[in-house]
This record gives C-alpha cells, sequence and structure tokens, in this order.
C-alpha cells in the first residue's frame, strides 16, 4: 500500500462534511465517507471523488452509538489501513425553547451532537496515539459560533452542544498532545447548507447574514472545507488545542 493519508469525514454526504470530504479527495486522502441515512447522495460524493481519481469508500453508521462507531472504524481499517485524520462533523441543528424541553429532544440533540464526538475520537485515539502503538495524526472537531452567541430563537440545546465541543476540544488536546495527535476545532457560522431548514430555508439565513456578518454575506461549505483541510496537514503543525471561527467576522 502507498503512502496515502486516510481520512474520515463523519455526516459527509452532504453540506459541510461532503465538502470536506471532496476536498480530501482531491487532495490525495483516501476517505471514508460516513452517512446515517442519505444513501442517494452519499453514493453520490463517492462517485465524485473517484471520478476525479481518488479514493472513497461509503460508512454508514449512526455516530452517536458506540457499537455503531466500532462497527464503522473496523470497516474502515479493513478498506484502507491506518486512519490519520478524523473530521467530527456529525451532527443536528435543533429549535426548540428551554421550557419544551423533555427527555428525548435534548437526549437526541446531545447523542448526534456531543456522544458521537466522544465515540468516534474514542476509536480515533486508540489508533493514532503513540500511547497504542500509532504513528499520530489529526482530529478536527465540528463546533459552531453559537457555542459563543447562543445561536438563533430556540437554539439553546443547540448552543450547549457545540459549547460542549469546545470544551472537550481543549480538554482531549491537553490529554493527547504528547502522543502525536493534534486536535482543533472550526466554528463555522451562517453557513448556506440544507442543515438551517429548521430555521427557514438558505434564503432565509442568507436575509439574516447580510445585516448580522460584517462581511456582509453567508459563507459557504467550501470555505469550511479548506479551513479543515488546513487544520489536518502540515501546515498547520504547530496549531492545537484551538477554535478557528470561519464566521465572516460574527
Amino acid at each position: 500500500m502507498d503512502n496515502k493519508k486516510v481520512m474520515l469525514v463523519t455526516g459527509a454526504s452532504r453540506g459541510i462534511g461532503a465538502e470536506i470530504a471532496l476536498l480530501a479527495g482531491r487532495s490525495g486522502y483516501r476517505v471514508g465517507v460516513n452517512y446515517l441515512r442519505s444513501e442517494v447522495e452519499v453514493h453520490a460524493v463517492v462517485a465524485q471523488i473517484r471520478a476525479g481519481g481518488g479514493e472513497a469508500v461509503a460508512l454508514q453508521a449512526d455516530v452517536g452509538h458506540l457499537d455503531q462507531v466500532e462497527r464503522m472504524f473496523a470497516q474502515l481499517d479493513t478498506a484502507f489501513g491506518p486512519l490519520d485524520v478524523l473530521v467530527n462533523d456529525a451532527g443536528v441543528l435543533a429549535m426548540f425553547r428551554v421550557d419544551a424541553v423533555d427527555e428525548n429532544n435534548v437526549a437526541d440533540l446531545f447523542r448526534s451532537n456531543v456522544f458521537s464526538i466522544y465515540f468516534c475520537s474514542r476509536e480515533a485515539v486508540r489508533r493514532m496515539s503513540t500511547a497504542h502503538g500509532g504513528k499520530g495524526g489529526v482530529i478536527v472537531n465540528m463546533s459552531s459560533v453559537a457555542a459563543r452567541l447562543g445561536g438563533l430563537s430556540g437554539g439553546a440545546g443547540y448552543a450547549a452542544s457545540k459549547g460542549a465541543i469546545d470544551s472537550f476540544n481543549i480538554a482531549l488536546a491537553r490529554e493527547v498532545g504528547a502522543e502525536g495527535i493534534r486536535v482543533n476545532a472550526i466554528r463555522p457560522g451562517l453557513i448556506s447548507t440544507e442543515i438551517h431548514n429548521v430555521h427557514g430555508g438558505i434564503e432565509k439565513m442568507e436575509q439574516v447574514a447580510r445585516t448580522a456578518v460584517p462581511l456582509g454575506r453567508a459563507g459557504s461549505a467550501a470555505e469550511v472545507a479548506q479551513v479543515a483541510l488546513w487544520l489536518a496537514s502540515d501546515a498547520a503543525s504547530y496549531v492545537h488545542g484551538t477554535v478557528v471561527d470561519v464566521a465572516g467576522g460574527r
């Protein structure tokens, strides 16, 4: 097997995750493209990577459940060998007021947005860490500016889940930095993706961005992907335990 690096991107069938997977494929990575239900979309991403001469495999798993994460990582091991980069992108955007919280909506949100990062990072560290016989690697966690701004209306739960990611990011960086693993996070702002359908759709979000964002526009998933690939690269070799805002100044 040649020296191509292996990247796993969770939640990569659409939006930011898909753009990261596509850019990784163009950049020479072997790419594990995780998805939950969007089978048509994920196979389109994989096909596009392969059409450009890259290597990719679709990996179905609900990454909020540890047994499915273990199975997914085992499948990636078989397909491509040792993991070099994990991008924890999977997550959902939820809208409910605090006085509407019940055991289901808040648990589902945190399972998707927080538990998934713990479970996937566990498996990545077990493979990458020099303490486990690995050769090091990179973990990139996807946060949100909601972590510091509180999110849009009804977004307290979402903001809290992303705040948890910010805290986890710095804690994990301190745990595994000396074991050859760099850990960083990205905080996207208002990005034109389908995730905003819960808040009225992309058009409404872009209207908000024209006045709320100092650059006067929404960002693109491709702009976030560029930052993710930079953090994964040797160009960011001394960047560790930080959170990079990709939010147009917001």
